[in-house]
């Protein structure tokens, strides 16, 4: 797997600027694909605590204990974005400083399909495609390297495989 590199990056800003209304879509499909995640998972969780509350206490500790550690490993790591290693301006507005990998945005996408793919495995799939094309946004959007979406998205599969299928 190969990384954009700054030529790339630069490139590919600017062929998105120069477009008239894809810098606003790009801003737009990355927060409409990250709210409707993070909406839909709490109304998951108000429908399985009306239907089988016993799959609720994975549903909830499985993500946040995942979160929790993927977070602090982030942290540690403190790896830097493309526009810190590159100096160019995202597509994607942002100002945050490190924190780069893993993708939190696309871990917390890929472990919320994870939990929706343990309930319906038709709809766990429609959040891994979202997973997908969120993960492609926020490369193409400057915010994120290639690799911090590829391990975000398996650091959500793993987590789902080992929290709701291996634990539980």
């Amino acid at each position: 797997m190969r990384d954009l590199n700054q030529d790339m990056y630069r490139s590919l800003s600017a062929s998105i600027r120069k477009k008239r209304n894809a810098g606003r879509l790009l801003n737009l499909l990355d927060s409409l694909i990250t709210l409707i995640a993070f909406t839909a998972y709490p109304l998951l969780l108000v429908y399985i605590f009306f239907h089988d509350r016993r799959l609720l206490l994975p549903l909830i500790a499985v993500p946040a204990a995942s979160f929790l550690v993927v977070s602090l490993i982030r942290k540690q790591i403190g790896a830097k974005r493309p526009y810190e290693v590159y100096d160019f301006q995202p597509v994607i507005k942002k100002d945050t400083i490190g924190c780069s990998f893993p993708s939190r945005h696309v871990f917390s996408i890929f472990i919320i399909a994870m939990a929706f793919f343990w309930v319906d495995h038709r709809l766990g799939i429609d959040f891994m495609i979202l997973g997908g094309i969120l993960a492609l946004i926020r490369v193409l959007g400057g915010v994120h390297f290639i690799r911090d979406v590829v391990a975000g998205a398996w650091a959500g599969i793993l987590c789902g495989i080992l929290g709701f299928y291996v634990i539980f």
